[in-house]
């Protein structure tokens, strides 16, 4: 799979407990903006 590199601008309070968030939980936050556009793609296509 090949990857991109993007650049966001969102709040800095709601980035900082979703950093926070994902941290506690083991997760990476690219990979769970990834699965928040696969959903949508998926919720669009059907």
């Amino acid at each position: 799979m090949q990857s991109k590199n993007i650049t966001l601008r969102v709040n800095s309070s709601l980035y900082d407990k979703y950093r926070s968030f994902c941290k506690k939980k083991g997760w990476l936050i690219s990979r769970q903006f990834e699965i928040m556009m696969e959903g949508q793609i998926k919720k669009e296509e059907e």
